[in-house]
């Protein structure tokens, strides 16, 4: 039987090319329009396993994604980064002038809006995905609409890519992470990163002592991120990555930060996919 896999949007999406990247192409892909529905597929068991984006390096943390993880019981383990490539693309046979209107993710829209500033007459439309509008471009046969994705849209929807890489800033990368409503995915031999959630007291100094205990235990701190608790006003969660050497460190900074902390908990324990 297929793996099932869940990815936010649709097959073409940067989603689906995580999912050939990390698991092979033989698996069955689960497209949900929103990561809320990708949640829920998990939880229905109709997903073996889910990717979720979580944070880009031009645009920063994808915040909701935080909570959707914590809230459902969820387990990272594992993470992929991959490198963004922005193309226009167009039903076979137009070109660029031809273009009205470009429809995509605002995301993907946002980290092209320099070159579009030499096309002041097209206009920008925001949509759920990247991939829906070149999928939509081949059915309805829509000869003025252009669709930013990436090329394994254009190859799976039969378009031209008229123009690409076109994102501002070329160096662009997407961490996403794998999760599943069970962990236990790896041997702790092979696990150097961990992603853990936490809320410290308001006492001066809580959070530095917590940075300490860990920098004692030799974890090297590689993401912080604050979430308001939405229950409790001006109190605050915070979400942490951290990477090792050794799983015994984290061993014992997880029973030291378990004493400490309140709501203590761990997200994740997988393998750095850092290069």
């Amino acid at each position: 039987m297929k793996l099932k896999i869940a990815i936010q949007g649709i097959k073409g999406s940067n989603h689906h090319q995580v999912a050939k990247d990390y698991f092979g192409n033989d698996t069955e892909m689960v497209e949900c329009l929103s990561f809320d529905t990708l949640v829920d597929q998990l939880l229905e068991g109709k997903a073996d396993k889910g990717i979720m984006a979580i944070e880009n390096s031009i645009a920063g943390s994808i915040i909701p994604n935080y909570a959707l993880v914590y809230q459902n019981n969820l387990h990272i383990i594992g993470e992929y980064y991959l490198n963004i490539h922005h193309n226009l693309m167009v039903l076979k046979g137009q070109k660029l002038e031809d273009i009205r209107e470009v429809s995509s993710h605002p995301m993907a829209l946002l980290q092209c809006k320099e070159f579009f500033k030499k096309y002041p007459h097209i206009k920008l439309v925001e949509d759920v995905d990247t991939a829906e509008t070149a999928k939509r471009i081949q059915e309805q046969n829509l000869s003025y609409l252009a669709a930013i994705a990436p090329k394994v849209a254009a190859e799976l929807y039969g378009l031209d890519i008229v123009a690409d890489d076109i994102q501002t800033i070329k160096n662009n990368a997407t961490r996403f992470i794998i999760v599943k409503t069970k962990n236990k995915e790896l041997p702790k031999s092979e696990i150097n990163k961990a992603s853990l959630r936490f809320i410290t007291d308001h006492k001066r100094g809580s959070l530095a002592t917590v940075l300490n205990v860990m920098s004692d235990c030799n974890l090297n701190l590689t993401k912080i991120q604050s979430l308001p608790v939405i229950e409790t006003p001006w109190k605050y969660a915070f979400f942490v990555d951290v990477t090792f050497g050794e799983y015994q460190a984290f061993d014992k900074a997880k029973a030291l930060l378990n004493i400490m902390l309140e709501d203590f908990k761990v997200l994740g324990e997988y393998k750095n996919a850092m290069r």
